[in-house]
């Protein structure tokens, strides 16, 4: 919303009007997935970034799922370094700083997660305007923190 009013496009309060239909065609399958296994090799062998608020990465604070912490091995990367200041994603030459310094790049398989997928979905598409090519794990925290077999880190560490 900042981005739109920065732009000087209209608001408006009340029931909206019925949208106009579009002509956009959406197809599934094109963001290539991994489950809870795939996640924990991704981690284990690339890079999979974890794109929750850093608090909720350490396990300082989890207001949703049984557990907190993160994957072991998992990056942070929270979303929100992925914006400037009017919630406009930041330009493809700085996000690609932004996850070069995290060990991403060129050759580096990279895998996002989140607390449920969203999330991720977001980070996914700051990868690819910096020209990586990501895969979701689309359960994410929730999925893994849910399995009492798997391992859980906690702090700031991967």
């Amino acid at each position: 919303l900042a981005a739109w009013r920065a732009a000087g496009l209209p608001t408006a309060s009340g029931d909206p009007e019925a949208p106009v239909p579009g002509d956009v065609d959406l197809a599934a399958g094109h963001l290539p997935v991994v489950d809870a296994d795939g996640a924990a090799e991704l981690a284990a062998r690339g890079r999979l970034l974890d794109a929750r608020a850093h608090e909720r990465y350490t396990g300082e604070v989890e207001p949703v799922d049984p557990r907190a912490g993160h994957v072991p091995g998992a990056l942070s990367a929270p979303t929100a370094d992925n914006l400037d200041a009017d919630g406009r994603f930041r330009d493809a030459h700085e996000l690609s700083r932004r996850f070069a310094a995290l060990g991403v790049g060129p050759g580096v398989e990279v895998g996002v997660s989140c607390g449920s997928g969203v999330t991720a979905a977001h980070e996914a598409l700051a990868l690819e305007l910096a020209g990586c090519r990501p895969v979701l794990f689309a359960g994410s925290w929730s999925a893994w923190s849910s399995d009492p077999a798997r391992p859980v880190a906690v702090g700031p560490q991967p």
